[in-house]
């Protein structure tokens, strides 16, 4: 009996070792989302920038527009991207258990 118990602690310590975390937990999905994230931030920053020297005068307004267009298509594609996932959480809670 004392030789079951050792070896299924044994059998635990190395599953547990396999399976904890690594230090870059997530793998290449979520860097890829947390890139996306950090794009669409800037978008957002540079934006926001551009429109606060276009109302002091130190912006061209050609620059200006352009802007407010990528800001724009980065709403956008962040409001497609969510609907889905809403979209997709919706469908898995409509299946059968």
């Amino acid at each position: 009996m004392d030789l079951r118990t050792s070896f299924a602690s044994q059998s635990y310590a190395q599953a547990r070792a396999a399976a904890a975390p690594s230090p870059q937990a997530g793998g290449p999905g979520q860097s890829t989302f947390a890139s996306a994230a950090e794009s669409f931030a800037d978008t957002l920053k540079s934006g926001e920038e551009t429109a606060r020297a276009a109302m002091v005068g130190g912006a061209d307004p050609h620059a200006l527009v352009q802007a407010l267009a990528q800001t724009e298509l980065a709403v956008e594609t962040a409001v497609t991207v969510r609907n889905k996932v809403v979209e997709a959480y919706q469908e898995i809670l409509r299946m059968p258990v």
